[in-house]
């Protein structure tokens, strides 16, 4: 099973059962019904494009949002975490240690949209007690992608 796993996150997913079988010296069947156990585990969450927004002409703002909580009596992080990732808007929320309790990654049409969004939904919610916006300016690395067009740096060096 291990070895499945680690072949479809080095492949990014993208790799046929039959490739697998011939990698691992398996059938094809026990292949599959391995990746079909998994699916329905949940331990394969899914399978998943990762898109360079910045090649193409949709504008997509990405930001970071650190929350301190307030967790709730027998339920601590969850119940909050489970209202915030209920938004469209967000794409990624994990429970944090340090100064901060929660990090939540969210997108929107503009800076302003996602302003709005952390007042209008984050920073009202009771158990927020504050939030810290980060925008991400340029993608270097995602999903372990390297969204690098090795462009040279043109520019001349000047010396005094």
């Amino acid at each position: 099973m291990d070895d499945i796993l680690r072949i479809l996150d080095k492949e990014q997913g993208i790799v046929s059962a039959s490739k697998i079988a011939r990698m691992l010296g398996l059938s094809e069947e026990e292949v599959s019904a391995k990746l079909k156990e998994l699916e329905e585990d949940h331990i394969i969450a899914g399978y998943k494009t990762i898109v360079n927004w910045d090649k193409t002409d949709r504008d997509v703002v990405t930001a970071l949002i650190d929350l301190r909580v307030t967790p709730q009596r027998g339920e601590g992080f969850d119940r909050v975490a489970e209202r915030i990732y209920k938004y469209p808007q967000v794409k990624a929320l994990y429970l944090m240690s340090g100064a901060y309790d929660l990090s939540v990654m969210i997108e929107g049409k503009t800076m302003k949209d996602v302003a709005l969004f952390v007042a209008r939904k984050l920073a009202p919610m009771d158990s927020i007690i504050s939030t810290a916006t980060h925008f991400v300016l340029k993608k270097y690395k995602s999903e372990g992608i390297i969204f690098d067009d090795n462009e040279k740096d043109t520019r001349q060096v000047i010396t005094l």
